[in-house]
């Protein structure tokens, strides 16, 4: 049962809790790359960055916070009725796919071009996503486009990053 608020449903305890769920279930997904790949190598230390590159700390708050609101955008959609809801979670996996393929492609690999083709594909998918949310629910969309301004940004630096190296 969810309480009515107006034209917004509250979550009950179960949907509370199955929206924490995504919440940790997108955070889970999205830091598995960064354990297995990691940005504190000798060869990513010794690239040029450029003058504008963050300070190290800044990528995992805002990847926790990034993921924090995918989880909850993911959720308002898989609970949503209606059409195009199975294309949008079908989009949001195929982005996340490469969201999670770009660190290996980038630190593993040490690809710079490979990570800036990945990048390039995860922005694509991530502005198809957001369409696809927003037809199921204008709030999930919203919740995605910080995401996308950091991929942006994400994408501008690996241009920089290729370009100096």
């Amino acid at each position: 049962m969810a309480f009515e608020t107006g034209a917004s449903r509250l979550p009950d305890r179960d949907g509370l809790l199955r929206a924490i769920g995504f919440v940790l279930l997108v955070n889970v997904v999205g830091s598995v790359p960064g354990v297995l790949s990691s940005p504190d190598s000798a060869w990513f230390r010794a690239l040029e960055k450029p003058a504008f590159y963050p300070p190290e700390i800044a990528f995992p708050v805002v990847w926790t916070a990034l993921f924090t609101l995918l989880g909850v955008a993911l959720w308002l959609v898989w609970r949503a009725d209606g059409p195009g809801r199975r294309l949008a979670l079908g989009l949001f996996v195929v982005q996340m796919v490469f969201n999670v393929a770009w660190t290996p492609v980038f630190f593993s690999a040490q690809e710079l071009f490979a990570g800036l083709v990945v990048i390039v594909a995860l922005w694509g998918l991530l502005v198809a996503t957001i369409v696809a949310f927003r037809r199921v629910d204008r709030r999930a969309a919203a919740l995605l486009v910080p995401y996308l301004l950091w991929v942006t940004f994400a994408a501008v630096l690996n241009v920089e990053l290729w370009r100096l190296n």
